[in-house]
C-alpha cells in the first residue's frame, strides 16, 4: 500500500465543509425569507386593527352625539309635559 491510501483527499474534506456551508446559508435564507414574509403579514393586521379602531372611535363620537340629543330632547319633552300640566287644569274650568 501507498502513503496516497492511508491519507484521505484533503480535497475530499473540503466538499463536506462546503456541503454544511451552503446548508447552513440555505437555512439562514429560508428563515429570513420566512421572517420578512411573517412581518408584513403582521404590518397588514397591524393597518386593519388601525382600520377597526378608527371606524369604532367614529361610531363612540356618532353614539356620545346622539346621547346628548336624546338628552336634549327628554329635557324639552319634560318641559312640555309640565306646560300642558298646568294648562289642562285652566281649560277644564273654561269649558
Amino acid at each position: 500500500m501507498t502513503a496516497v491510501d492511508h491519507h484521505p483527499d484533503p480535497r475530499g474534506a473540503g466538499v463536506g465543509e462546503l456541503r454544511i456551508s451552503v446548508v447552513v446559508g440555505a437555512a439562514f435564507l429560508a428563515q429570513t425569507a420566512l421572517a420578512l414574509v411573517w412581518t408584513g403579514a403582521a404590518a397588514e393586521r397591524l393597518t386593519q386593527l388601525e382600520r377597526q379602531a378608527q371606524a369604532s372611535e367614529a361610531l363612540l363620537e356618532r353614539t356620545a352625539r346622539l346621547e346628548a340629543t336624546l338628552d336634549a330632547v327628554r329635557a324639552d319633552l319634560v318641559r312640555i309635559d309640565r306646560k300642558l300640566s298646568k294648562d289642562r287644569p285652566e281649560r277644564e274650568t273654561d269649558q
